[in-house]
């Protein structure tokens, strides 16, 4: 089960509108301090908010069956997660786009 940690994803959020600040220099500033780069960054991201839904739904489909080792509780739990984590990852899908509509809208 994959699970999300909030203060993770907030120091992650903290450090990227840091490097967003700063001009950048070479390849350092699209690598965070674990070495890896935005892309695998967004790409892992995505996974997690997929794996949280799939296992969301898995859960969902095991009550809906009757299974007596799933409770309801247990499933609007994760149901709730893999809600907050989408929503999570449209806002930042958002934020990005307005960023590069902000770039290709700079004269040069």
């Amino acid at each position: 089960m994959s699970t999300v940690d909030v203060n993770q994803l907030l120091n992650q959020m903290k450090h990227m509108a840091a490097l967003a600040d700063r001009k950048p220099d070479a390849d350092a500033s699209i690598r965070n301090s674990s070495g890896m780069n935005f892309s695998e960054v967004l790409r892992g991201s995505v996974e997690s908010v997929n794996e949280l839904q799939n296992h969301a739904s898995e859960m969902a489909e095991k009550f809906e069956l009757g299974e007596p080792s799933v409770n309801l509780t247990d499933v609007m739990v994760e149901l709730q997660k893999a809600s907050v984590s989408f929503e999570a990852m449209k806002q930042v899908r958002n934020k990005l786009l307005n960023a590069y509509k902000d770039v290709m809208s700079m004269q040069v």
